[in-house]
């Protein structure tokens, strides 16, 4: 009996332990649960206070038909610090030959002025080459306007079309450049030590390749904003190309708002990135030969390439991204790009998304833009329909000349809306949609989207180029504690004329009878 009653008494005791380590169990857990519901809540509360709207993943889509908010920062190249106007006599003539497409040959131009400033040489009007892509010998007097190239950088530097002739002992001579082939994004001291050495021996010198032949970052804000000066106001197209430019905009924006979309799903991207899997055995075979012709040999995996962002976007996938983030098909598009590689196929969904889809063609039906579509002429009507659009939306700004130069335009032309897709950050979410989880994919698109920049002020952190981003160093501000950032007085572009001119009058003061050093006397 003793035992039984021990036994019911032990029976008891572990009974009595064990609902209180129940209990015990069942307060952590609520108490757990309660942290984590007041973690979310707070979390929550914060994503909504950051982006400005009740729900963390809410797109105002009327706002990104307005311009980004500026923070009160506007654009400004001109110099505000001393900037001496170019001298009569200069080092000697600097000639380019400016390789790749329209927006490669910008920047190299761009390069070519900072280039020649720096050495203190007379530059030489660039040569844009007849590249075997476009198939176009246009030249810079075919896509630019010269005079006016020539006048808007009057302060900086002297510019010639072609290197004069020179008399020595009572004969003409002309002078023959030394061919340089720069390194690629040589520093400012190859320009100021090897190449300012032949110049000086030889009086003239031909750099070819110039493309990407001069560092991006520089520690000199004078010379960033020169080259603003360059690509913001001195490069200009040609009437008859801003005319026909102009007429396309009138013509998109009389019925409304209009976006433009650099779709860049052509096949030397596509064999570039290494993305082949979405295509058929037959296409995948000619994007494989294009890529072995064209690029260095290197394996490349279709999943991997796309989760780290580096395959372009599909046009069903752009279309998806826009029907998300809160844009419906009533939206008027117009579509800048080459070929599309996989042709109908691969626009037929985008179309049944957005119907309202022009490209020049279809806006302009003139006859020169008609035989010129896919040359120099052709592309630098869309450049400035895109510049000009409501919103512009890059589908892929990896090494896209077309698209960075782009970006950094609108930057400078008032922050005007850009929407560049995260390809890295929208890739899961597009693949689990093919696996058929479609619950709540378009919130989680607009999660990824709200994280990125739409055309507002922001550091320039690499590999973002400096032509895609020139904040700060080619903007200010009117009110400002930062004397840096502070915008020059509104006089100095009076204050360089008046610079120039009255070194110009004291040179043929003193140098009326020989007011060009001899090239030949060097």
């Amino acid at each position: 009996m003793r035992r039984r009653l021990g036994h019911h008494r032990q029976h008891g005791k572990q009974g009595g332990v064990g609902g209180r380590g129940l209990l015990w169990k069942l307060l952590i857990a609520v108490f757990v649960v309660l942290l984590i519901c007041t973690l979310s809540l707070l979390f929550s509360a914060t994503i909504t206070a950051t982006n400005g709207s009740n729900a963390p993943s809410e797109i105002n889509v009327e706002k990104l038909w307005e311009s980004a908010n500026s923070g009160g920062w506007r654009p400004s190249s001109s110099p505000r610090t001393d900037w001496p106007s170019p001298p009569k006599e200069t080092k000697g003539y600097l000639r380019v030959r400016c390789n790749g497409g329209l927006n490669q040959q910008r920047s190299a131009i761009c390069n070519a002025v900072l280039a020649a400033r720096i050495m203190n040489a007379t530059l030489v009007l660039p040569e844009l080459d007849a590249n075997s892509f476009w198939h176009d010998d246009s030249g810079f007097h075919g896509i630019y306007d010269v005079e006016h190239f020539i006048l808007s950088l009057r302060f900086d530097l002297r510019i010639v079309e072609r290197i004069p002739e020179i008399r020595k002992n009572g004969k003409t001579k002309k002078i023959k450049a030394f061919q340089l082939r720069p390194p690629r994004d040589a520093p400012i001291s190859w320009y100021t030590t090897e190449a300012l050495e032949k110049m000086e021996e030889h009086g003239a010198i031909y750099l070819t390749p110039f493309s990407h032949r001069l560092a991006e970052e520089i520690d000199n804000p004078e010379y960033q904003r020169l080259r603003c000066r360059v690509n913001y106001h001195a490069l200009r197209f040609k009437p008859h190309i801003m005319k026909l430019s102009e007429s396309i905009v009138d013509k998109l924006r009389s019925q409304g708002h209009f976006m433009a979309i650099h779709l860049r799903f052509e096949m030397d991207m596509l064999a570039f990135a290494g993305c082949f899997d979405i295509f058929s055995p037959a296409e995948q075979k000619i994007l494989k030969k294009y890529r072995m012709e064209n690029f260095a040999k290197k394996t490349l995996i279709y999943k991997e390439r796309r989760a780290i962002g580096k395959c372009p976007l599909t046009p069903e996938e752009v279309g998806l991204l826009l029907r998300a983030m809160g844009f419906n098909n009533s939206t008027r598009m117009y579509l800048a790009a080459g070929e599309l590689f996989g042709g109908e196929h691969f626009m037929k969904p985008f179309r049944a998304l957005f119907p309202h889809l022009e490209n020049h063609s279809s806006v302009d039906s003139s006859e020169e833009l008609a035989a010129n579509a896919r040359g120099l002429i052709g592309s630098a009507v869309d450049y400035m329909v895109c510049l000009l659009a409501d919103i512009f939306i890059p589908t892929y700004d990896g090494p896209s000349n077309f698209a960075n130069n782009l970006l950094g335009h609108r930057l400078y032309y008032g922050f005007r809306t850009n929407i560049r897709p995260d390809r890295k950050g929208l890739a899961p979410v597009f693949s689990a949609r093919e696996e058929g989880q479609t619950a709540g994919f378009e919130e989680a698109v607009r999660r990824v989207m709200l994280k990125t920049n739409f055309g507002g002020p922001h550091k320039r952190i690499s590999p973002e180029s400096f032509y895609t981003n020139s904040w700060p160093e080619c903007f200010c501000q009117m009110e400002t504690q930062n004397p840096d950032d502070k915008c020059p007085s509104e006089n100095v572009m009076q204050i360089l004329h008046s610079q120039l001119e009255s070194e110009n009058m004291d040179s043929e003061i003193y140098n009326q009878s020989d007011s060009v050093v001899s090239l030949a006397e060097r």
